[in-house]
């Protein structure tokens, strides 16, 4: 993977004696610590992380972790104390005005949680206003804004204004506007946060269906982890202005850093963030191109199993065989697998989430069969398995 934003040593104090701060930072004192002697707050302390070209990345953490000041001193809205932001290898610490003001126009779009629309502007001058003040011409930004209208889809509300819209499409004029400008990153300041529960999911899923086709290097600061879990290729956490743990949702779900990521993420609910190939298990199976009922029996004997997955050379599903019509062929001296294959069993793909698996798997008697696009066998889920991962627990088992 490229990588699109390299942040190294990233630190940014609020206060007069920032030369003493630094001092006490460099000798491990707490945020706290450093508040009651020199009365500097430690906004970002020291932070280094990587965001890859073409991926969300979520900062999250609680009020005060320094998430929002970081994403503001990538954007330069705040300048930093100390430390390097790099996009494309270009240090932005260190650009003239001028300069920053090209980064800004070429590279970066921000959103924020408040929608900031102005009220006597139609929505199509409101997604206007920053190629407006860009200075481009007035045929090309109403092209622009009309595009990218369409792309949050409010075509056909051009012409209305912001009063006449729900707090839902206020915020995707929010979102129009900045991709307006067609950036290469797009900054989000806890973007969805002013919104209701149910307009909140529709924005991540919007976002979600964007990214699938516009392929941006997004950076979005959030407080809620689920969203964080939803949306996010990678997370990293913050507290007190430090970087706690950078990872996907499976690892900050399964290999919490320390106590404090722990309490973070206990009241997850992971059916909605592990997938079916989170917690699929080994199937045994038998190959019905080669393999016969003896073998099949053995394979049920050692694994101390009652059915067998049936696949050809190529691992392709064929079905299921119980160890009932198993001994029956034996009896009959019957060498041929294949009639005894029943092709009744569930089937799902890797991505599917297991929410959406969760009534199924607990009542079906065969457990489901994760295939892949040529429906090749991956592996199977079990309930044991479900529970395993529900509980944070991984569970091991061969079937």
């Amino acid at each position: 993977m490229t990588t699109k934003v390299e942040v190294k040593n990233l630190t940014k104090l609020f206060g007069k004696r920032q030369k003493a701060a630094q001092n006490m930072l460099a000798a491990g004192k707490t945020k706290d610590e450093i508040l009651a002697e020199t009365d500097v707050t430690v906004g970002v302390d020291r932070a280094n992380f990587t965001v890859n070209d073409g991926e969300i990345f979520v900062i999250m953490g609680l009020s005060g972790s320094g998430k929002s000041t970081t994403i503001r001193m990538i954007n330069r809205l705040i300048d930093p104390t100390s430390g390097s932001i790099l996009i494309d290898g270009q240090d932005i610490a260190k650009l003239s005005k001028a300069e920053l003001q090209t980064v800004r126009r070429e590279k970066l779009s921000m959103v924020f949680q408040s929608f900031a629309l102005l009220p006597n502007r139609t929505i199509q001058q409101n997604t206007e206003f920053g190629l407006e003040i860009q200075g481009v011409a007035k045929p090309e930004r109403a092209q622009k804004a009309k595009e990218a209208l369409a792309l949050v889809g409010l075509k056909g509300y051009e012409e209305q204004y912001p009063a006449q819209l729900s707090g839902g499409m206020q915020q995707r004029v929010g979102l129009a506007r900045a991709l307006a400008n067609d950036p290469e990153i797009l900054l989000m300041d806890e973007a969805f946060s002013a919104l209701d529960p149910l307009n909140r999911k529709d924005m991540q899923d919007e976002l979600l269906d964007l990214q699938e086709n516009m392929h941006k290097t997004i950076i979005f600061i959030s407080h809620d982890l689920n969203e964080a879990l939803r949306i996010g290729d990678r997370i990293m956490i913050m507290k007190d202005g430090q970087v706690v743990q950078i990872g996907t949702p499976e690892e900050i779900l399964s290999q919490p850093a320390d106590a404090y990521v722990e309490r973070f993420i206990e009241d997850v609910d992971r059916s909605k963030v592990y997938t079916a190939g989170n917690v699929m298990v080994r199937a045994t199976t038998v190959n019905i191109d080669k393999d016969g009922p003896r073998l099949a029996a053995r394979r049920m004997r050692e694994n101390e199993i009652s059915s067998l997955y049936a696949v050809d050379s190529k691992r392709h599903l064929r079905g299921i065989i119980d160890a009932k019509s198993v001994r029956l062929a034996i009896e009959a001296g019957q060498r041929d697998i294949r009639p005894l294959v029943q092709d009744t069993v569930p089937t799902t793909h890797l991505d599917t989430p297991l929410a959406d698996l969760m009534d199924a798997v607990s009542s079906t008697p065969i457990p489901y069969a994760v295939v892949d696009d040529d429906h090749r066998l991956l592996g199977i889920i079990i309930r044991g398995a479900v529970l395993g991962a529900l509980s944070g627990n991984e569970v091991n088992v061969n079937v």
